[in-house]
């Protein structure tokens, strides 16, 4: 199980979410970074690293998009930087446990490009709902399954 990479566009990623992370990267011994432009605490483990980056629009996701291989998973809300990770061969999965694969991340670009047109013509106002507990289940078993497809 050990060579598994985690990296996480951890500035927005909620609490929760780490939280199972970190849980996860400790029982399957998976290599995860988390990446930054702010400090973010995270627990001492050979498994665990935090990476800070500089300050500035989509710093952490260039970071990200330039490291990521095939095979490694990438946790993020981004989906321009969802679909970097999936043309480079590897797996994106958003905190809400949507995974973003070949076969879908081309809806989902053409989803937010069309809800950034509705939002910036008054037409549509404010964002997803407040992360819940369902939420975080959901992500906690795409995880699951991510990790137990490495397995095999």
């Amino acid at each position: 199980m050990e060579g598994i990479r985690v990296w996480v566009d951890a500035d927005a990623c909620p609490a929760a979410v780490k939280d199972v992370l970190y849980r996860a990267a400790e029982r399957v011994k998976a290599e995860l970074t988390l990446v930054a432009n702010k400090p973010i605490r995270v627990p001492r483990s050979p498994h665990i690293k935090m990476v800070r980056v500089g300050a500035g629009f989509d710093v952490a996701d260039r970071w990200i998009a330039d490291r990521v291989a095939p095979g490694d998973l990438v946790v993020t809300a981004d989906i321009p930087l969802a679909a970097d990770v999936v043309r480079a061969g590897g797996v994106a999965l958003n905190p809400r446990g949507t995974l973003y694969t070949e076969d879908n991340i081309d809806d989902h670009l053409a989803q937010r490009d069309l809800l950034d047109q509705l939002r910036s013509d008054g037409m549509v106002s404010g964002g997803p709902s407040a992360m819940s507990a369902r939420h975080v289940q959901h992500f906690a078993n795409a995880l699951d399954r991510f990790l137990a497809r490495c397995r095999r």
